[in-house]
């Protein structure tokens, strides 16, 4: 097993930067947000506590997003390449995903921050539009539908996710600054740490990531 570490604040770019690394790198997407929006959707009993975190900007407990990870990664087995997306937020969670990967007989290839100042991040969450029928992604400025407000491909309503409203998106921010910045400091003392520039075009940034794991 071998695990890549996408790290930085909500709207840094680390999904959109995911999809265009899987394609390059053969790699198999985790997006912890994907699996816990999954879980709300289909109601189980750890969907529905993690839905009252996830409404008012805050990170879901470690005990809970931990289960959920170290399961998805168990299910791959041991020769599985991942990115792991918005996994690990803590210093706890990623002595957890250790503690996994190396049960597996795996290791930590790098950790890419993806940095970008504050007034970037809110714009690119408070401009965020969702289709709720395809999932096609939008941005009421640097990616507006053809139509205000419809999906391009399947004519479906957009919408804008209940944590990506300013005041809450500035909440998400404030919390990740003092839960998440700290794994900064801790991969950097494993050395596993690398720096890239998230203020850029996806077509840029994907660049700078596949040139640091060379």
């Amino acid at each position: 097993m071998e695990a890549i570490i996408l790290l930085g604040a909500p709207g840094s770019g680390k999904g959109t930067a995911a999809a265009r690394l899987v394609a390059k790198l053969g790699v198999v997407h985790v997006s912890s947000g994907d699996l816990l929006r999954d879980a709300v959707r289909l109601g189980t009993a750890a969907g529905r506590e993690a839905d009252g975190y996830m409404r008012r900007g805050e990170l879901v407990p470690d005990e809970l997003i931990g289960r959920i990870i170290a399961d998805r990664l168990a299910a791959g087995g041991a020769d599985a390449r991942y990115l792991l997306d918005g996994f690990p937020r803590t210093v706890a969670q990623a002595e957890m995903l250790d503690r996994v990967v190396s049960a597996g007989g795996g290791t930590i290839r790098a950790a890419i921050l993806l940095d970008a100042p504050e007034e970037i991040l809110v714009d690119r969450l408070a401009g965020r539009r969702l289709c709720p029928k395809c999932n096609a992604g939008y941005h009421v400025r640097n990616l507006p539908p053809k139509v205000p407000g419809v999906c391009d491909a399947c004519g479906a309503e957009l919408v804008q996710r209940s944590d990506d409203t300013p005041e809450t998106v500035r909440n998400r921010l404030a919390v990740y600054q003092e839960r998440t910045a700290p794994l900064v400091a801790w991969y950097e003392s494993r050395r596993a740490l690398v720096r890239v520039n998230g203020a850029g075009q996806a077509d840029d940034v994907t660049r700078l990531i596949l040139r640091a794991l060379q």
